[in-house]
């Protein structure tokens, strides 16, 4: 019995992706140079610093402008800004970004240094009577609008930690009064995950409006493919980076996602069209429902009252992403484009104010509109030029190099590639519409990374030949080449620790050249991780709430994922899982190498029932049972054959949570 519940917890903690990450760091001591840092990031060359000057002699990175807008309203903040968790644990470091002043180092794009100064700016601002944003205290905003008889919330940040200090804030500056209301914009944590740190205990006696099926997307994105999208925030967010002009300084959106416990809760309105009208606490709200955009499930509204527009994530002071680099489906860019269109049909004469989900406001009638005219117009071109170079037999790769937006959006700062990039988003609209073939017969069926890299390494004339080009190419300031080339030789022999050296390199300055965050980010994890190995992490404790909120059948979905199909070919077997406290039966049964589940009555015919609570089943996702609590617990019963459920889990594969990527 021991033996089966152990095999059976290991299963089902790893069903999100969220158990304790592998540990492959490389303890090996080496000289990384005099140039070097702590962490083994190099300086920036004179071609990387020459390459960053021309930036900043083409853009106007002295215009105040947004530095005005930023600043104004301001009414107080934290000094200093740091958010820790009852265990200690530090949630939100806003002084670990104070290096980042006056002007931009070599090792930074100046431009992605400028709105990194941008998103240092922190604290509550008065965007317009009744009207306040808290902004710097996770990596999105949380907005406060005064109604008749208390406050009215747009997103409560990512963690329960950070959105309590920003509340805190809020009382403190303007003064105490009850919560009435949230509204939660979409379905990204960074929007919604600290909500239980602004209700306490109040939580059923306050509005939550949020679009159609929020909690479905909310919880759904990262369970059936949680691990590997886990892992690649690792490279996107640049998490294990120092906060340094050679590690992580921004992520364009802002300073980068709180760590802390996140929590969410059903919604009490539903928002499922555009133009519904509500009335909140005296306030008057006009929705747009814009699902399919930048998230999945997403809503705007105006404000006639206050003449204000929350254009929540559909808009912001960058370029966003049509695809984002830690995985996930690709975005619509034309129905993105044609929202922010009928977000200025319906509201753009009227608005006076647009306040947004990141970032600073925009005053101004006349401003708002142009602000959104080009934030439409930006995806619409990367949409449309993408498919005309595309009907001319352009391959993506070709299409990104030659994607260059025109001269008005381009000089435009909140059309800046500082989170998603031209480059990127191109690559997204092709892969929306033709899928990952370029149709090329060469790239049909071509060589795994690891024999294509011994192959390629033999045909260049082995291993101190490729090292030599290599040097060749770096010393030139062609960093791209040199990655190609390094990339190769370390698939064909990942051992090799001149290779990894001089990819690390490479690596560091093409994350320095960067403009936007993300992209630096990734180049300079993966030159850490040549340099040092993988980092593990575990953050199953903070995410209980949300598990709970996961629909049972997505668990299983998401079980059938870590079939071992070659283990499983020839197995039949059938089992019931009985979920007695919420009176849900599921049959699972494995056939053809494929795990399938439906919600039916217990098949009598079924190799083993299993028998538990809800309750319990996220407790053995969460690790807050023990082996002991499991064998003693009247939560559990198996019954039929047990020796049958052991060898059905030991089908499942548990995730790697540390899989490496810069190396096989």
């Amino acid at each position: 019995m021991r033996k089966i519940i152990a095999s059976a917890a290991g299963a089902l903690i790893a069903l999100v992706g969220l158990a304790a990450c592998g540990n492959n760091h490389d303890t090996t001591t080496r000289d990384f140079g005099p140039d070097a840092d702590a962490d083994g990031h190099v300086r920036a060359t004179e071609s990387t610093a020459r390459a960053n000057a021309a930036v900043a002699s083409e853009l106007p990175l002295d215009d105040q402008a947004a530095f005005d807008d930023a600043r104004r309203g301001f009414v107080a903040t934290d000094d200093p800004l740091v958010t820790t968790a009852a265990t200690g644990q530090v949630v939100w470091d806003r002084p670990a970004y104070d290096f980042v002043t006056g002007t931009a180092p070599a090792s930074v794009n100046p431009s992605l240094w400028r709105q990194a100064q941008l998103n240092n700016l922190n604290g509550l601002f008065k965007v317009a009577d009744r009207l306040y944003q808290v902004r710097g205290y996770d990596l999105a905003n949380m907005s406060v609008i005064e109604g008749e008889h208390g406050r009215i919330l747009v997103d409560p940040l990512t963690a329960e930690e950070t959105a309590a200090k920003a509340m805190a804030l809020v009382n403190r500056a303007l003064g105490e009064r009850p919560l009435v209301a949230i509204i939660l914009t979409h379905s990204h944590i960074d929007h919604f995950g600290g909500i239980a740190g602004v209700t306490g205990g109040a939580a059923g006696s306050v509005r939550v409006i949020a679009p159609k099926d929020f909690i479905v997307e909310a919880v759904s994105e990262n369970v059936i493919a949680g691990a590997v999208m886990g892992r690649r925030a690792q490279y996107m967010y640049g998490t294990d980076l120092s906060r340094t002009a050679r590690g992580h300084v921004d992520t364009g959106l802002g300073k980068g996602p709180a760590v802390g416990r996140v929590s969410i809760l059903a919604p009490t309105d539903v928002v499922d069209h555009s133009g519904q009208e509500m009335t909140i606490d005296g306030v008057d709200f006009v929705f747009q429902y814009a699902p399919h955009s930048e998230a999945p499930t997403e809503l705007t509204f105006y404000l006639p009252q206050l003449k204000a527009f929350c254009g929540a994530e559909i808009v912001s002071q960058n370029m966003h992403n049509l695809y984002t680099l830690r995985g996930a489906k690709v975005r619509d860019a034309l129905l993105w484009s044609g929202y922010i269109d009928e977000a200025i049909e319906r509201f753009g004469d009227r608005t006076e104010v647009l306040f947004i989900s990141h970032h600073w406001p925009v005053w101004g009638r006349e401003r708002v509109i142009d602000f959104l005219r080009k934030q439409r117009d930006t995806y619409r071109y990367i949409h449309d030029q993408t498919l005309r170079m595309a009907s001319h037999g352009m391959t993506p790769r070709a299409i990104a190099a030659a994607m260059v937006l025109p001269t008005s959006l381009r000089r435009s700062f909140p059309n800046r590639g500082y989170y998603g990039t031209a480059k990127h988003n191109a690559r997204a609209v092709y892969q929306y519409y033709f899928g990952w073939f370029d149709g090329n017969p060469a790239n049909l069926d071509p060589l795994p990374p690891q024999e294509e890299g011994k192959r390629y390494v033999e045909a260049m004339g082995g291993a101190a030949a490729v090292l030599e080009k290599a040097q060749a190419a770096y010393d030139a300031g062609d960093y791209r080449w040199t990655a190609t080339l390094l990339n190769q030789l370390i698939f064909a022999d990942p051992g090799n620790t001149k290779a990894k050296d001089a990819l690390a390199r490479a690596y560091d300055q093409l994350g320095y050249r960067a403009e936007s965050g993300p992209w630096r980010d990734v180049y300079l994890t993966g030159a850490q991780e040549l340099r040092h190995g993988v980092h593990g992490r575990d953050l199953t404790g903070a995410a209980g709430d949300i598990m709970q909120n996961i629909p049972l059948d997505l668990f299983f979905t998401a079980m059938a994922t870590r079939l071992n199909g070659p283990a499983a070919d020839g197995k039949d077997m059938t089992f019931n899982f009985v979920f007695k406290d919420v009176g849900k039966t599921f049959v699972l049964h494995l056939e053809n190498a494929v795990l399938h589940h439906r919600e039916a009555t217990a098949d009598p015919h079924a190799d083993a029932t299993v028998t538990l609570t809800r309750d319990f089943w996220f407790k053995l996702l969460t690790k807050q049972v023990s082996i002991p609590d499991l064998l003693l617990s009247d939560d559990l019963q198996v019954v039929g054959s047990r020796l049958q459920l052991v060898g059905f889990f030991r089908l499942l594969d548990d995730p790697n949570p540390a899989f490496p990527i810069v190396t096989p």
